[in-house]
């Protein structure tokens, strides 16, 4: 079970913002924390401004667990996966969230602001936050990801 006096960062742009403001409302009503990171309207801005400070944390290993949100998700994802520390997976339903924590040891949940429902959304951050990693034969494809020269 996720300790809920954990803060969890989380940022989005533009595109996710109005999912963000329903994660905040509907998981801050049920204990979980967050450090907002931004952005905070709706206006045009660039995602990566947005993403990269969550990840930070993420990568400094100040926080255990982020969520960014970008329209799509993809780009959100990418620009967090460029930290050595760092597993952003994009969670388009419960199932994959379960999935990324469970098999690919997920540290940061990336949504699609454009296409996921508020109320899948909260229960898929809940789902990712509250599931733990298999290790076994996953925690050898996981020690491989990082490039080595």
């Amino acid at each position: 079970m996720f300790d809920k006096n954990i803060v969890i960062p989380i940022g989005s742009d533009h595109a996710g913002f109005e999912l963000k403001k329903t994660l905040l409302k509907n998981l801050s009503a049920e204990g979980y924390q967050f450090l907002d990171l931004g952005t905070f309207t709706d206006e045009s801005v660039d995602y990566p401004d947005f993403i990269h400070p969550v990840a930070k944390l993420i990568n400094e290993d100040k926080n255990p667990f982020g969520i960014i949100i970008c329209g799509s998700g993809q780009g959100a994802a990418m620009t967090a996966n460029k930290y050595p520390k760092v597993r952003a997976g994009l969670g388009w339903n419960i199932e994959q969230a379960k999935l990324i924590r469970r098999h690919n040891n997920a540290n940061i949940i990336a949504l699609p602001g454009r296409f996921t429902d508020g109320k899948i959304a909260s229960e898929m951050v809940r789902v990712f936050l509250n599931t733990d990693f298999d290790g076994g034969r996953h925690l050898k494809r996981i020690n491989k990801i990082p490039l080595s020269e």
